[in-house]
């Protein structure tokens, strides 16, 4: 965690704190300096993963940024730790990352992951909406684990792009273990996005802004899918209420977390 970043922790990782406009100033200026780092867009989907995934857990910790991506992280930091902070959902952060690089031909984008039909209606949508963007490259990864030759020629057509942003959208936890993998390996900053580039696309329905704010984005994705959501949001909403109580017990008995 980059110790200039205003940041919290809480349930075990540490949140920025900074506005969507200082996140996106923060993520330019890394770009432009080719620094290779690691961007999470966390939700209480993510939370639950690392507390149950010992793989992703350290992943998510050592990440160099961890942005607040839903309600129920933004309310716990307030009610647990008195601390106000902006949610950021990783569209609008993908937005405006893109309205800033259309303006700046030095920031160069590459999107990673999704798949073969996304991606292309994601190329035309940017190409129409943010001309003049220096979009240099995008890959849908076969549904599988990348040979050992596979994952040295993706790296290698990244770096060989120039690109210093790129767009990660594999789902969590993948995407997030891609780019830890790939720290150090890549001079950009990487981004996991997850459905941000449906969304932005409008391939996939928008939550109402009134939904959103109540905390309820979850409940409109069930509503949407309810077969394959039911079990995943049952479980993960049950566990993050657990973490939740757990960590207000232990602060109003005076325990660390």
């Amino acid at each position: 965690m980059n110790p200039m970043i205003s940041h919290s922790s809480l349930f075990s990782y540490n949140f920025s704190t900074l506005s969507l406009k200082e996140t996106i100033a923060l993520i330019i200026n890394k770009a432009l300096k080719k620094e290779s780092s690691s961007v999470c867009v966390c939700n209480v989907h993510m939370v639950v993963e690392a507390k149950k995934d010992s793989e992703f857990a350290p992943v998510l910790r050592n990440a160099d940024l961890v942005v607040l991506d839903g309600m129920p992280l933004v309310w716990s930091l307030r009610l647990l730790k008195g601390i106000k902070a902006e949610r950021i959902a990783g569209v609008h952060l993908m937005h405006g990352i893109l309205e800033r690089a259309k303006e700046n031909p030095a920031l160069a984008i590459y999107i990673y992951g999704s798949t073969s039909y996304v991606l292309d209606k994601a190329k035309r949508f940017i190409k129409n909406n943010y001309p003049n963007i220096n979009l240099v490259g995008a890959y849908a990864p076969p549904f599988r684990a990348l040979t050992t030759a596979e994952e040295e020629a993706v790296v290698g057509n990244i770096n060989n792009s120039g690109a210093n942003i790129v767009f990660v959208a594999l789902g969590c936890p993948k995407q997030e273990k891609w780019i830890a993998a790939m720290t150090g390996r890549i001079p950009a900053v990487m981004l996991g996005i997850g459905i941000a580039l449906e969304v932005l696309t409008y391939q996939q329905a928008r939550t109402p802004v009134w939904m959103e704010k109540m905390g309820l984005e979850w409940l409109f994705r069930l509503l949407k899918e309810p077969k394959r959501l039911f079990k995943r949001y049952l479980f993960t909403n049950s566990y993050f209420l657990f973490l939740f109580i757990k960590t207000a017990l232990r602060k109003i008995f005076g325990y660390t977390y």
